[in-house]
């Protein structure tokens, strides 16, 4: 890697696997459940990442361990050059106020005690980087720049709506002059008059204050909106990962055209040519994962070698990585 793409290069996460203890009973084994395995993948400066896959794929587990709001078994996270997961005391306190989180739920990730002007107040007074004279400066251009009143800050969260909350949130998220901001499926909670707005707000910020985004999503729709690069998890490992032209046009894992194919469209001629793919049965116990892909039990076009071995993350075109045997350099879907 050139000192150019170093530069451009903000979060570096390798190897990160994420797995937690599950109850034994009586004197059996000890077993854990891997809900993160071997997950690697890249955001350069200014760009925005989504993450994408079905409840319980580990897309969220994955944001979670990068902010270290849960533990890390394994791995690296380069944040802007440093192993974020090392990082201890005084060095700590200052890396996190490069990394913030935006909440799914804007109704429990505000504090209902406190009026909206001291919740995003509240990031700048635990991290003591600001100067105190200069904090309520801060929070009422934040206040204007998420589309919120001045005199909204008396207000407590429960006085405002879904969208408004996410607002506030927004506005914390952004207090600390933060570079990368995670958002753990931002919108799904909002009615969907609300998602546009602020989907469109999270952009305009984005060029405003040159962010980037880990964007966590299961809405298909929404991603092909917001994010340059996408990664497909299943059963806590990436299946597949491209940019977003890439792979809404020419998806090459089972799975990620299995996904698309479920995405509703008003096109008439869209929906014709779309052919849909159904995923039978459930997935694999995660305690105890089969031997070869974990997607191959689902899979319409599994082979007798998807069960024996498991495929590696690959290269199969420039910046379209894939997991899959049935994938060979010719970059061909097995559908």
């Amino acid at each position: 890697m050139s000192k150019q793409e170093q530069a451009d290069l903000l979060l570096k996460v390798d190897h990160l696997t994420v797995r937690f203890a599950m109850k034994r009973s009586g004197w059996g084994k000890k077993s854990y459940l891997y809900a993160v395995d071997d997950v690697s993948f890249e955001i350069k400066r200014g760009e925005t990442l989504a993450i994408v896959g079905e409840s319980g794929s580990g897309k969220t587990t994955t944001a979670l361990a990068v902010a270290r709001l849960v533990h890390a078994h394994e791995g690296i996270v380069d944040l802007d050059g440093k192993n974020f997961l090392e990082l201890q005391g005084e060095a700590l306190r200052k890396a996190r106020a490069k990394l913030q989180f935006i909440f799914q739920d804007p109704y429990s990730s505000l504090n209902p005690r406190l009026r909206a002007e001291a919740v995003v107040r509240e990031p700048l007074d635990s991290l003591d980087a600001v100067p105190v004279a200069e904090r309520q400066a801060i929070v009422d251009r934040l206040f204007t720049a998420v589309g919120l009143r001045p005199e909204q800050q008396r207000l407590f969260p429960h006085q405002f709506s879904g969208g408004q909350r996410q607002r506030i949130g927004i506005a914390r998220a952004l207090a600390t002059q933060p570079e990368l901001i995670i958002c753990d499926e931002p919108v799904s909670a909002l009615d969907v008059a609300v998602q546009a707005q602020i989907l469109n707000l999270l952009r305009r910020l984005q060029g405003e204050f040159n962010l980037t985004y880990l964007f966590i999503s299961h809405d298909l729709g929404v991603v092909q909106h917001m994010c340059d690069s996408v990664a497909v998890m299943y059963m806590g490992k990436i299946v597949e990962h491209a940019d977003r032209m890439s792979l809404f046009t020419k998806p090459l894992h089972p799975y990620t055209s299995a996904l698309l194919s479920a995405v509703p469209s008003v096109d008439k001629k869209r929906r014709e040519a779309t052919k849909r793919i159904l995923i039978p049965g459930d997935p694999p116990d995660p305690v105890n994962p089969p031997k070869g892909c974990r997607f191959a039990n689902r899979c319409p076009v599994a082979q007798p070698q998807c069960s024996q071995s498991e495929p590696e993350l690959s290269e199969v075109a420039a910046g379209h990585k894939v997991a899959c045997h049935l994938v060979d350099e010719k970059a061909i879907s097995p559908l």
